[in-house]
């Protein structure tokens, strides 16, 4: 009995350094941000910040262009990386595993080089824009606009999505396909009654990693813009560097309203997660 006693406390040891870790650049931070957020350099301590953010079109604009750029980036990058991750599991394992190596490493592709990368091949001189506009296929296109940032933005979700999404294919086991076959089910109901229903809690958690990874991203679209595109953390990066407009307060009260949002998302997500797991059930 002494010697689990000893065990317990030894592992409790163990955890104190990544405690201590946790609390100095998370929860402090945190911390500091929701405190600073309360106060205004023209009102004091109240929720001016906050009441500026809901009656500003500008800060309404940057959030529904982080909401927007990140929800549709991370249905695209999702859809992709289902299909890619399920292909994966058809071929042969050394295509396999370049692709996954391959996803690894494209996975960490972002912000300067990857906003540059984007330039030469869909700016308004792009090679690939060029190209497209010499076989009719467009008129223009607009590297800089929302949609250029979504098609940015899903190029990084997709390697990510498939390294989340590879293993959760393992739940589905070859023979439980076999057996519905058997039983007469078609493709579509195998999918719809049991493939579905088994990758669901992993479709949502990546889907909320994916929309999470896109709403905190800021070196890429910063990259990109110059900081001309109005998205919350090219917003929030504003107050706390800027000369013109500094105002770390209100910096601070729209990172709680990042966080706020990816709480939401998070609540929903494990909302639906259990209404998931009744269903299969």
């Amino acid at each position: 009995m002494n010697a689990m006693k000893r065990g317990k406390w030894l592992a409790a040891l163990c955890l104190v350094p990544f405690a201590i870790f946790f609390i100095v650049f998370q929860i402090a931070p945190l911390l500091w941000v929701l405190i600073n957020s309360l106060e205004s350099e023209e009102f004091g301590w109240g929720l001016a910040n906050f009441s500026k953010i809901i009656n500003s079109k500008f800060y309404r604009q940057a959030i529904q262009h982080s909401l927007e750029i990140s929800f549709w980036s991370s249905v695209f990058g999702i859809v992709i990386a289902v299909l890619g991750s399920y292909s994966l599991r058809r071929v042969d394992s050394r295509l396999r595993n370049f692709v996954n190596a391959f996803a690894n490493m494209t996975s960490n592709f972002a912000g300067v080089p990857l906003a540059f990368a984007f330039i030469i091949l869909l700016g308004f001189n792009g090679s690939i824009t060029l190209m497209l506009k010499q076989a009719g296929i467009i008129e223009d296109f607009n590297l800089y606009s929302k949609t250029g940032l979504i098609i940015l933005y899903t190029y990084f979700q997709i390697p990510l999505g498939v390294l989340l999404l590879y293993p959760a294919f393992d739940a589905l086991r070859e023979d439980w396909r076999e057996s519905a076959a058997l039983l007469g089910a078609s493709g579509w109901q195998f999918w719809r009654h049991i493939g579905l229903p088994v990758l669901t809690p992993a479709l949502l958690g990546t889907f909320v990693i994916l929309l999470a990874n896109a709403l905190g991203a800021y070196a890429t679209v910063y990259a990109l813009t110059t900081g001309n595109f109005n998205v919350l953390p090219i917003r929030i990066a504003a107050m706390v560097s800027g000369d013109i407009s500094l105002d770390p307060n209100m910096a601070s009260a729209l990172a709680v309203v990042l966080v706020a949002l990816m709480t939401l998302v998070t609540v929903i997500h494990q909302l639906l997660l259990k209404r998931s797991y009744h269903v299969a059930r």
